[in-house]
């Protein structure tokens, strides 16, 4: 798998990944969230690439207290393969050249098979809650 950044000529692909993954919500349009993240270290979005097509996606960001990854997704048929692992690796490096000394990520709950994947990559529980405030609806 090469990584590169995201082009807009991703984005239908991108899109169709992250439903096929379940990452996408009612209450987020991803072409939105797509076009908000271009405005912001833009070559922070992350795609992963295979013979050709996208297979993988982070959306990473820094805002120079913490580091943050998002739209976390590999195709459902070629996860355990280590792509998702290549792409994590490749997120820790991209913030720890920015000088970030931390990553935060947010997995749903009953999500299992998502926690024992970061599990197994050193992450844990941090003793905090997350809250959350619609500031801009996008439906």
């Amino acid at each position: 798998m090469q990584l590169r950044s995201y082009s807009a000529a991703d984005e239908a692909a991108v899109i169709a990944l992250w439903q096929a993954c379940g990452l996408t919500r009612p209450w987020n349009d991803p072409k939105r969230d797509i076009e908000r993240k271009l405005t912001e270290q833009p070559e922070l979005f992350l795609v992963g690439e295979l013979e050709g097509r996208v297979v993988a996606t982070a959306m990473i960001g820094y805002d120079g207290h913490r580091g943050w990854v998002y739209y976390v997704a590999v195709e459902p048929a070629l996860q355990g393969h280590g792509y998702g692992r290549t792409l994590m690796a490749r997120a820790e490096e991209l913030l720890v050249a920015r000088g970030c000394p931390k990553i935060n990520l947010l997995v749903r709950q009953g999500n299992d098979a998502v926690m024992a994947f970061y599990e197994k990559l050193g992450y844990g529980a941090d003793a905090a809650v997350s809250l959350g405030k619609r500031l801009i609806p996008d439906n």
